[in-house]
């Protein structure tokens, strides 16, 4: 028999299934802009909350590398364009 007093925070765990996501699929254009941002916006209104504030924390933190992964992308693909054969 489960607990029925266990509770979740909702808006933690989308953050976090939101920032995975975001860092898996990152090489699809335009999806992670969407999810990084998603996952940030989701885990700063689920860390207000006492509850699943290690997985809001951790939605935030991978929505942020999501989208440092698109810039250094962009930034490598820049530099990649700029040298001549």
């Amino acid at each position: 028999m489960e607990n029925e007093n266990q509770q979740t925070n909702g808006m933690a765990v989308s953050s976090l299934v939101l920032g995975i996501l975001g860092v898996v699929l990152n090489l699809i254009p335009l999806l992670p802009y969407l999810l990084g941002i998603l996952a940030i916006v989701f885990g700063v209104s689920g860390n207000k909350q006492q509850i699943g504030k290690g997985m809001a924390m951790a939605g935030i933190i991978l929505g942020a590398i999501t989208l440092a992964m698109k810039l250094f992308f962009w930034i490598f693909i820049i530099l990649l364009g700029g040298t001549s054969y």
